[in-house]
């Protein structure tokens, strides 16, 4: 796997396909190559070349010590897609990787053609900050939760109901969340503060940009994800039903489709 040293840090990133580039930005404690599980097949069928990384506390990228921040994460991307040559370009980002464009978006505008912005938000409130911090409060305190009961906790706040009152679909994601619970966990990246109102910058995004929120979607609401499409001027909105937070592997086929459309188009 290649590698770009960015930001005093080296991320490791792949390239693949062909045709005009998409960067896609994975969300926090996940691994990029996520996104070859759906997200890369259907952009190569659709005539891009996609590049996926791994964002800083990610092996084999750096793992540097320490409490992370949005903008260690915006400077680290924002250099890689200077080092590849990329800007301006096509952008797809979730959860995190969502903010994580928002910001280029904002501070770069020159690197960005456009934006699809996926499981994203501007602000935090009362239960997103309360749920933000019990989980910081419970790594500070050093417990180690059986992986059993961390698979079980994932699955309810990442996936949808109608994905758990399935038998046999929730039992295999029980069980790959098990298998994989702790490995790739990036604890440097479970500091990074996603609390402050960015409502009154976004605005400042001129690239066009789509915001495409799931309908159970616990850690950023449906309501949430809206308010970035009412106030960034280029932008529109949608939203997909039956899904959670992980809705870019529970629906792949309907996210796909919405990635796609609107990348054409721009």
């Amino acid at each position: 796997m290649p590698y770009v040293k960015t930001n005093g840090i080296r991320l490791a990133y792949e390239r693949s396909g062909s045709g005009e580039p998409v960067l896609l930005i994975m969300g926090s404690s996940a691994a990029g190559h996520v996104w070859t599980m759906h997200q890369t097949p259907a952009l190569h069928q659709a005539g891009y070349e996609t590049v996926t990384f791994d964002n800083r506390g990610i092996a084999p990228s750096d793992v540097p010590p320490g409490k992370y921040s949005l903008a260690d994460m915006v400077a680290d991307t924002t250099g890689l897609i200077k080092e590849l040559g990329l800007g301006p370009c096509r952008i797809v980002g979730a959860s995190l990787g969502a903010m994580i464009a928002q910001e280029i978006a904002i501070e770069s505008p020159h690197l960005v053609r456009c934006a699809v912005l996926i499981a994203t938000r501007s602000r935090s409130d009362a239960f997103r900050r309360a749920h933000a911090a019990a989980d910081r409060a419970l790594l500070e305190s050093g417990v180690r939760l059986p992986a059993g009961y961390t698979a079980m906790r994932t699955v309810l706040e990442m996936l949808s109901p109608k994905t758990l009152n399935d038998d046999a679909t929730a039992a295999t994601w029980l069980e790959i969340f098990e298998l994989t619970g702790g490995q790739g966990t990036a604890g440097g990246q479970a500091w990074i503060e996603a609390d402050e109102d960015r409502r009154a910058a976004l605005p400042a995004i001129n690239a066009p940009c789509r915001v495409i929120a799931f309908a159970d979607d616990l850690i950023a609401p449906p309501h949430l994800a809206a308010e970035i499409a009412e106030v960034i001027p280029d932008c529109d909105f949608v939203e997909i039903p039956d899904c959670g937070h992980l809705g870019y592997l529970e629906r792949p086929d309907r996210v796909n489709t919405a990635i796609i459309e609107f990348l054409d188009k721009h």
